[in-house]
């Protein structure tokens, strides 16, 4: 069976613990991270050796509408995209010897 991803604090514990710090300061870290990731995400942000964040454009496209059966047009738009790096590929699943 699967297990659960980490939460929020279960992170915030690991790095508290691994780094020698408080929890305080770990989770300001995290916090700090994350709202620097949603500030540079429009330039591209990379998190050495994890991936990074890009901005795509979605072309307008066909769709339909699922209760009704009815076809629609999706507009264009931007989205936010995560690109994983190899090396993290590469360590979550390592490649095959052939």
């Amino acid at each position: 069976m699967a297990k659960a991803p980490m939460t929020k604090g279960q992170i915030v514990d690991h790095l508290s613990k691994k780094l020698g710090t408080t929890k305080k300061v770990a989770n300001g870290f995290l916090d700090e991270l994350v709202a620097l990731s949603y500030k540079e995400a429009k330039r591209g942000f990379t998190i050495p050796g994890l991936g990074k964040l890009h901005v795509a454009s979605r072309k307008r496209r066909k769709g339909r509408n699922p209760a009704t059966g009815e076809e629609i047009v999706i507009p264009a738009k931007k989205v936010v995209k995560f690109k994983v790096s190899k090396t993290c590929q590469d360590a979550v699943y390592p490649p095959k010897k052939k």
